[in-house]
């Protein structure tokens, strides 16, 4: 018999007992499907990791600090030296904000805020042409904070999204808020972010870094945000901070330099290892599948070896017996991975939704990305899985000796 008609046998030696050839593919259905979810899940989170990162800016650098005696030491750096810095190497460094966390208590009338993000900057946090802060939220009513602001020690803020509703009811402008018994008045609101709820990415005020140093009673910055010319000098500009950093320390262990380029490296490298572990799992349930194949094949010669006789004696040779065997273990294969594509393709779609949905993001959110290469590559080690599982008992029939296959009862 040629490939076509050991092909059709295949497939009506399938139909024959459809229960037993569905739970024979049962493995390899769910191998396939288990490798399809596990590889859109991690390119859609690539995808949108990447995406995150494009929004933050391809040129950002974060440097943080920890100095020598934590600020109490001669060897110290502070916001003059890093706006020296930019000032020296304009062709590299775009700008700098000093970034300052504050732990402090808000109120508005009789209103606390405790949960609260007090974050002292500069201007150049805020990216105009982008209408976006360095953390990624936009701006949605009012300014931000200017130069004049910064350099006056002006007591003025731009809140989050769930300070103007919770505290103004939407209309923040003009108005003010104190923080640690400081009046701050408003002059700009953050558009929603997050879920717009108390602790999250919304409820968050951004003041001149200088105050918010006085608030904290100290002098000491240990981290920095620069954004490199462009794209390309990312790498030099990280170079000039170090060498920067490492006249002052004397040492590379008072500091830590991270550009964002390298964080979407690191991350995609994490992502891309918890692949493999996850799709090399996942390969477990294809290989209990082949074992099914090899199992209901070897039951099979076993039901047929009465005909495997007959087909000996009317002239067919031990490659002929090999290749139909083969055949229909690789077609019950092939038919199970495409169910197992069909199938993966189905709750990545599912998963993306649930996700979405979990997330809050929208259909511009998470999204599970099968890719044609995922596809192909399931598919062909399905096919490979049934072939391989299945030629032992294929041997096994090319091997029967004709007489006592024609006697067995």
């Amino acid at each position: 018999m040629n490939f076509t008609q050991s092909f059709r046998l295949a497939v009506k030696s399938l139909l024959t007992s459809k229960m037993r050839a569905l739970l024979t593919m049962l493995g390899i259905i769910i191998g396939v499907a288990a490798v399809i979810i596990i590889t859109s899940l991690g390119n859609g989170m690539q995808n949108y990791m990447n995406r995150q990162f494009d929004q933050l800016g391809a040129n950002l650098i974060q440097v943080q600090i920890w100095g020598l005696g934590g600020g109490m030491s001669s060897r110290t750096v502070d916001p003059d030296d890093m706006y020296a810095l930019v000032d020296k190497y304009p062709q590299y460094l775009a700008g700098v904000s000093p970034y300052v966390s504050v732990r402090s208590l808000v109120r508005h009338g009789s209103d606390e805020y405790e949960r609260t993000s007090i974050y002292g900057v500069s201007e150049f946090f805020y990216d105009a042409q982008r209408n976006q802060v360095l953390s990624g939220s936009k701006l949605g009513e009012g300014r931000f904070l200017s130069y004049v602001d910064v350099e006056r020690y002006q007591n003025v803020c731009v809140i989050g999204s769930y300070l103007a509703q919770d505290a103004f009811g939407g209309d923040a402008l003009g108005k003010s808020i104190t923080i640690s018994g400081t009046p701050f008045t408003v002059i700009g609101v953050m558009e929603e972010y997050a879920d717009s709820t108390e602790g999250s990415s919304d409820d968050v005020i951004f003041i001149p870094y200088g105050n918010a140093m006085r608030l904290n009673g100290t002098g000491w910055v240990d981290l920095y945000l620069f954004s490199s010319a462009d794209k390309d000098t990312s790498n030099l500009a990280k170079g000039i901070i170090e060498s920067r950093l490492y006249k002052t320390f004397q040492t590379d262990d008072a500091y830590y330099i991270m550009s964002s380029a390298e964080m979407m490296d690191a991350m995609d490298s994490m992502l891309n290892t918890l692949m493999a572990i996850l799709v090399l799992i996942a390969a477990i349930s294809l290989l209990v599948g082949g074992i099914g194949i090899m199992n209901i094949m070897l039951v099979s010669v076993t039901e047929r070896t009465r005909e495997i006789g007959i087909r000996k004696s009317l002239g067919a040779k031990r490659r002929d017996i090999r290749s139909q065997f083969i055949i229909e273990a690789g077609t019950t294969s092939a038919i199970g991975g495409v169910i197992g594509i069909a199938l993966g393709i189905l709750m990545a779609n599912v998963l993306t939704n649930v996700i979405a949905l979990v997330l809050g993001t929208g259909n511009d959110g998470f999204v599970a990305v099968p890719t044609l290469t995922g596809i192909a590559v399931s598919f062909g080690v399905s096919v490979g899985v049934g072939i391989l599982f299945g030629y032992l008992p294929a041997n096994k029939a090319a091997r029967l000796n004709p007489i006592d296959a024609l006697r067995y009862d």
